[in-house]
Protein backbone atom coordinates (compact mmCIF):
# COMPACT_ATOMS: atom_id res chain seq x y z
CA UNK A 1 0.00 0.00 0.00
CA UNK A 2 1.13 3.32 -1.06
CA UNK A 3 1.79 5.53 1.54
CA UNK A 4 0.56 9.64 1.26
CA UNK A 5 1.92 11.79 -0.80
CA UNK A 6 3.90 14.36 0.51
CA UNK A 7 2.45 17.51 -0.56
CA UNK A 8 4.25 18.93 -3.96
CA UNK A 9 6.13 15.76 -4.25
CA UNK A 10 4.24 14.73 -7.22
CA UNK A 11 5.86 13.36 -10.67
CA UNK A 12 5.10 16.04 -13.68
CA UNK A 13 4.62 15.85 -17.59
CA UNK A 14 4.29 18.78 -19.69
CA UNK A 15 4.07 19.04 -23.56
CA UNK A 16 4.40 22.61 -25.39
CA UNK A 17 0.88 23.56 -26.90
CA UNK A 18 3.23 24.45 -30.23
CA UNK A 19 4.95 21.75 -32.18
CA UNK A 20 8.34 20.80 -30.33
CA UNK A 21 11.39 17.83 -30.94
CA UNK A 22 13.11 19.10 -27.83
CA UNK A 23 12.97 17.66 -24.46
CA UNK A 24 14.09 17.60 -21.06
CA UNK A 25 14.51 15.16 -18.21
CA UNK A 26 14.73 16.54 -14.95
CA UNK A 27 15.66 14.31 -12.04
CA UNK A 28 15.31 14.56 -8.37
CA UNK A 29 17.38 13.19 -5.51
CA UNK A 30 18.04 10.50 -2.98
CA UNK A 31 15.35 10.85 0.33
CA UNK A 32 14.01 13.90 -1.83
CA UNK A 33 11.16 14.22 -4.32
CA UNK A 34 10.07 16.40 -7.49
CA UNK A 35 9.62 18.93 -5.10
CA UNK A 36 12.92 20.35 -5.36
CA UNK A 37 13.30 20.01 -9.07
CA UNK A 38 9.38 21.64 -10.09
CA UNK A 39 11.20 24.94 -10.17
CA UNK A 40 13.88 24.15 -13.10
CA UNK A 41 10.85 21.70 -14.65
CA UNK A 42 8.60 24.91 -14.96
CA UNK A 43 11.39 27.00 -16.62
CA UNK A 44 12.17 24.68 -18.96
CA UNK A 45 8.61 24.18 -19.89
CA UNK A 46 7.95 28.22 -20.44
CA UNK A 47 11.08 27.89 -22.40
CA UNK A 48 8.99 25.58 -24.98
CA UNK A 49 10.57 21.86 -24.19
CA UNK A 50 8.38 19.06 -23.65
CA UNK A 51 8.92 17.80 -19.89
CA UNK A 52 9.22 14.59 -18.08
CA UNK A 53 9.89 14.48 -14.23
CA UNK A 54 9.34 10.96 -12.39
CA UNK A 55 8.76 10.21 -8.72
CA UNK A 56 11.61 7.79 -7.94
CA UNK A 57 10.26 4.76 -6.35
CA UNK A 58 10.25 5.06 -2.21
CA UNK A 59 10.53 8.51 -2.40
CA UNK A 60 8.03 11.34 -2.47
CA UNK A 61 5.65 9.46 0.65
CA UNK A 62 7.12 7.95 3.80
CA UNK A 63 10.93 6.44 4.42
CA UNK A 64 9.22 2.98 5.23
CA UNK A 65 8.54 2.99 1.83
CA UNK A 66 11.61 3.74 0.53
CA UNK A 67 13.41 0.74 2.73
CA UNK A 68 12.98 -1.73 -0.13
CA UNK A 69 14.02 0.31 -3.09
CA UNK A 70 17.02 -0.20 -4.80
CA UNK A 71 19.77 1.52 -6.98
CA UNK A 72 17.78 -0.61 -10.03
CA UNK A 73 14.53 0.28 -8.74
CA UNK A 74 15.66 4.78 -9.27
CA UNK A 75 17.25 3.96 -12.56
CA UNK A 76 14.67 2.18 -14.06
CA UNK A 77 12.31 4.49 -12.74
CA UNK A 78 14.58 7.19 -15.08
CA UNK A 79 15.21 4.64 -17.78
CA UNK A 80 11.05 5.09 -18.25
CA UNK A 81 10.70 8.26 -17.67
CA UNK A 82 13.33 9.11 -20.46
CA UNK A 83 11.43 6.55 -22.79
CA UNK A 84 7.95 8.46 -22.17
CA UNK A 85 10.16 11.46 -23.21
CA UNK A 86 11.57 10.07 -26.36
CA UNK A 87 8.16 8.72 -27.42
CA UNK A 88 7.24 13.04 -27.93
CA UNK A 89 10.51 14.49 -28.26
CA UNK A 90 13.78 13.70 -30.60
CA UNK A 91 16.17 15.10 -29.24
CA UNK A 92 16.82 15.49 -25.41
CA UNK A 93 18.58 16.79 -22.40
CA UNK A 94 18.66 15.73 -18.73
CA UNK A 95 19.42 17.38 -15.86
CA UNK A 96 19.24 16.07 -12.23
CA UNK A 97 20.61 17.29 -8.93
CA UNK A 98 22.61 14.94 -5.90
CA UNK A 99 21.58 11.50 -7.09
CA UNK A 100 19.65 12.60 -9.91
CA UNK A 101 22.76 13.69 -11.34
CA UNK A 102 23.84 10.40 -10.66
CA UNK A 103 21.02 8.77 -12.40
CA UNK A 104 21.45 11.60 -15.53
CA UNK A 105 25.25 10.23 -16.01
CA UNK A 106 23.70 6.55 -15.80
CA UNK A 107 21.16 7.43 -18.60
CA UNK A 108 24.05 9.33 -20.65
CA UNK A 109 26.19 6.45 -20.62
CA UNK A 110 23.72 3.95 -21.38
CA UNK A 111 22.08 6.74 -24.19
CA UNK A 112 25.07 8.67 -25.75
CA UNK A 113 22.63 9.89 -28.62
CA UNK A 114 20.72 12.24 -25.99
CA UNK A 115 21.99 15.45 -26.68
CA UNK A 116 22.97 16.81 -23.37
CA UNK A 117 23.68 16.27 -19.52
CA UNK A 118 23.18 18.57 -16.92
CA UNK A 119 24.70 17.51 -13.20
CA UNK A 120 23.91 19.85 -10.39
CA UNK A 121 25.77 18.57 -7.03
CA UNK A 122 25.82 15.11 -8.50
CA UNK A 123 27.57 12.31 -6.34
CA UNK A 124 30.14 10.87 -8.59
CA UNK A 125 32.00 8.46 -6.41
CA UNK A 126 31.77 5.63 -4.11
CA UNK A 127 32.14 6.30 -0.38
CA UNK A 128 35.18 5.36 1.13
CA UNK A 129 35.59 1.75 2.31
CA UNK A 130 35.70 2.91 5.88
CA UNK A 131 32.46 4.98 5.44
CA UNK A 132 30.69 1.82 3.87
CA UNK A 133 32.02 -0.32 6.45
CA UNK A 134 30.52 1.53 9.25
CA UNK A 135 27.34 1.41 7.24
CA UNK A 136 27.13 -2.41 6.80
CA UNK A 137 28.26 -2.57 10.34
CA UNK A 138 25.27 0.17 11.72
CA UNK A 139 22.68 -2.73 9.96
CA UNK A 140 24.59 -5.49 11.31
CA UNK A 141 23.45 -3.95 14.77
CA UNK A 142 19.96 -3.52 13.69
CA UNK A 143 19.78 -0.46 12.39
CA UNK A 144 17.86 0.36 9.34
CA UNK A 145 18.43 4.51 9.47
CA UNK A 146 20.26 7.18 9.97
CA UNK A 147 20.19 11.14 10.43
CA UNK A 148 18.60 12.66 7.12
CA UNK A 149 20.66 14.85 5.01
CA UNK A 150 17.92 16.74 3.30
CA UNK A 151 17.16 20.86 3.22
CA UNK A 152 20.75 21.55 2.93
CA UNK A 153 19.92 24.86 1.90
CA UNK A 154 21.48 28.45 2.48
CA UNK A 155 17.90 30.67 2.32
CA UNK A 156 16.01 30.50 5.64
CA UNK A 157 13.01 31.00 3.63
CA UNK A 158 13.60 28.11 1.78
CA UNK A 159 12.71 24.10 2.66
CA UNK A 160 13.02 21.00 0.66
CA UNK A 161 10.17 18.14 2.02
CA UNK A 162 12.73 15.49 2.48
CA UNK A 163 12.79 12.68 4.35
CA UNK A 164 13.54 13.03 8.43
CA UNK A 165 15.84 9.88 7.94
CA UNK A 166 18.75 8.54 5.35
CA UNK A 167 17.70 4.67 5.15
CA UNK A 168 20.82 2.20 5.13
CA UNK A 169 20.28 -0.57 2.54
CA UNK A 170 19.00 1.94 0.03
CA UNK A 171 22.35 4.37 0.62
CA UNK A 172 24.23 1.10 0.26
CA UNK A 173 22.29 -0.11 -2.81
CA UNK A 174 23.28 3.60 -4.66
CA UNK A 175 26.76 3.07 -3.91
CA UNK A 176 27.19 -0.21 -4.47
CA UNK A 177 25.25 -0.64 -7.17
CA UNK A 178 24.90 2.61 -8.72
CA UNK A 179 27.86 4.65 -8.34
CA UNK A 180 30.82 1.74 -8.30
CA UNK A 181 29.92 0.97 -11.78
CA UNK A 182 29.28 4.45 -13.19
CA UNK A 183 32.47 5.55 -11.78
CA UNK A 184 33.73 3.83 -14.92
CA UNK A 185 32.12 5.06 -17.61
CA UNK A 186 33.38 8.83 -17.53
CA UNK A 187 36.25 8.25 -19.54
CA UNK A 188 34.25 7.13 -22.51
CA UNK A 189 31.51 9.39 -22.00
CA UNK A 190 30.86 12.05 -25.17
CA UNK A 191 28.05 13.88 -24.69
CA UNK A 192 27.93 17.44 -23.49
CA UNK A 193 28.43 18.03 -19.37
CA UNK A 194 26.79 21.06 -18.12
CA UNK A 195 28.00 20.91 -14.16
CA UNK A 196 26.86 23.27 -11.87
CA UNK A 197 27.95 22.86 -8.23
CA UNK A 198 28.07 24.34 -4.46
CA UNK A 199 31.38 24.99 -2.80
CA UNK A 200 29.48 25.02 0.18
CA UNK A 201 27.28 21.68 -0.30
CA UNK A 202 27.24 19.69 3.14
CA UNK A 203 25.90 16.65 1.90
CA UNK A 204 28.21 15.51 -1.57
CA UNK A 205 31.37 17.50 -1.25
CA UNK A 206 32.40 19.41 -3.80
CA UNK A 207 35.74 17.32 -5.08
CA UNK A 208 33.29 14.96 -6.52
CA UNK A 209 32.20 17.56 -9.05
CA UNK A 210 36.21 18.12 -9.37
CA UNK A 211 36.38 14.23 -10.10
CA UNK A 212 33.80 13.73 -12.66
CA UNK A 213 35.09 17.11 -14.64
CA UNK A 214 38.73 15.75 -14.30
CA UNK A 215 37.71 12.52 -15.63
CA UNK A 216 34.62 12.93 -17.71
CA UNK A 217 35.72 12.05 -21.81
CA UNK A 218 33.56 14.91 -23.40
CA UNK A 219 32.82 18.70 -23.31
CA UNK A 220 32.13 20.20 -19.98
CA UNK A 221 31.32 23.51 -19.16
CA UNK A 222 30.99 24.42 -15.23
CA UNK A 223 29.23 26.38 -12.89
CA UNK A 224 30.33 27.83 -9.87
CA UNK A 225 26.96 27.79 -7.39
CA UNK A 226 28.82 30.47 -4.79
CA UNK A 227 25.51 31.25 -3.12
CA UNK A 228 24.30 27.97 -2.36
CA UNK A 229 24.48 24.46 -0.43
CA UNK A 230 23.22 20.98 -1.70
CA UNK A 231 19.80 22.12 -2.98
CA UNK A 232 20.89 24.47 -5.21
CA UNK A 233 17.55 24.16 -7.25
CA UNK A 234 15.77 25.76 -4.03
CA UNK A 235 18.70 28.31 -3.14
CA UNK A 236 20.03 31.39 -3.91
CA UNK A 237 21.47 30.22 -7.18
CA UNK A 238 17.77 28.89 -8.17
CA UNK A 239 17.46 31.31 -11.44
CA UNK A 240 20.99 31.13 -12.63
CA UNK A 241 20.55 27.11 -12.26
CA UNK A 242 17.33 27.68 -14.70
CA UNK A 243 19.18 30.23 -17.16
CA UNK A 244 22.03 28.27 -17.39
CA UNK A 245 19.77 24.58 -18.13
CA UNK A 246 17.38 26.36 -20.58
CA UNK A 247 20.31 27.86 -22.68
CA UNK A 248 22.25 24.84 -22.59
CA UNK A 249 19.46 22.82 -23.53
CA UNK A 250 18.31 24.93 -26.40
CA UNK A 251 21.65 24.90 -28.04
CA UNK A 252 22.31 21.20 -27.76
CA UNK A 253 18.95 20.69 -29.32
CA UNK A 254 18.77 23.04 -31.82
CA UNK A 255 17.63 21.89 -35.46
Amino acid sequence: MTGALIPGADAWSFSPPAPSAAGVLVIHGFTGNPGSMRGLAEACAAAGFHVEMPRLPGHGTTIEEMLTTSWADWSGAAAAALARLAARAERIVIAGLSMGGSLTLRLGADHPDVRGLVCINPATRPLASALVEMVEGMLAAGDEMMPGIGSDIADPDAHESAYDGTPLRPLLSFVNDGLAPLVKEYAQMRVPLLLMNSPNDHVVEPAQSDFLAETYGGQVERVILERSFHVATQDYDKDLINARTVEFARRLTAG
